[in-house]
């Protein structure tokens, strides 16, 4: 049964999209069985993966039109992925209404678990409804955080979100993991804010830190994870170490 993630941080540009289709790319070429569910209505994992924005079935009709999440899912050579459409951006105000809408995302995920060793979930940059429904389809959540000045700002929201949904919705939710995004290590500010984030999240920041890397930024231009693009570059060396280090510890 797939472990379940919840690509989460309500900050946008710290590199979570990044992180959900090159995590997806690298554990994938370790042999592992991942999909990747873009629930993120501005698509960028699904053109990060090779797949067009708004084609066939898509995470919108999942939620809204009651389709199977079989249905969704195209088979890349990096994975396989659910992908999304800007049509997204208007199930929350369609879910309102909606008995257990909290749940919509979690009961189209249920009938592929068995099939995967691990379902990420790219979420959009805010702590709303169709957030709140990867929290409860989630076993735990994945937040990356980027080495800038205001690295932890909002992510006491966060962490007060995730708390709230471990009472009221989903109990077993928990914090899986910290990751360090576009770290450079010229620079003592850099790991300052990486002291600052381990200091806060003890025992939840990954070793692996995603540096600042060109190849990286250019990979998505090009439908490609940054393996596929460069997988000499800096980026492609750290997200492979990232993946190496989620098998150690879920040894999978």
């Amino acid at each position: 049964m797939a472990l379940i993630l919840a690509m989460v941080n309500q900050k946008g540009g710290v590199g979570k999209t990044t992180t959900a289709v090159n995590l997806t790319a690298a554990l994938t070429a370790l042999g592992k069985k991942v999909l990747l569910c873009d629930f993120d209505p501005q698509a960028n994992a699904t053109s990060g993966m090779g797949v067009d924005k708004g084609k066939g079935v898509t995470s919108y009709d999942l939620v809204i039109n009651d389709r199977k999440a079989e249905e969704a899912v195209v088979h890349t050579e990096f994975g396989d992925v659910i992908p999304s459409s800007p049509a997204l951006s208007g199930a929350g105000v369609e879910l309102v209404g909606s008995a257990n809408r909290e749940f919509a995302l979690s009961r189209v995920l249920e009938p592929v678990r068995d099939s995967y060793d691990l379902i990420l979930i790219d979420c959009p940059p805010s702590l709303e409804l169709l957030t709140l429904n990867a929290l409860c389809a989630a076993d735990g959540i994945f937040v990356p955080v980027q080495c800038e000045y205001y690295a932890l700002e909002g992510l006491s929201d966060l962490m007060a979100t995730l708390r709230a949904v471990k009472r009221s919705l989903n109990p077993t939710l928990y914090l899986f993991g910290v990751l360090l995004t576009m770290f450079d290590s010229r620079t003592n500010f850099s790991a300052q804010v990486a002291e600052e984030v381990r200091r806060h999240f003890p025992g939840k920041v990954f070793a692996t830190a995603i540096p600042r890397n060109v190849r990286l930024s250019e990979a998505p231009s090009h439908g490609l994870p940054v393996r596929a693009y460069d997988k000499y570059s800096r980026g492609a060396a750290a997200y492979e170490a990232l993946a190496g280090e989620i098998m150690e510890k879920e040894a999978f």
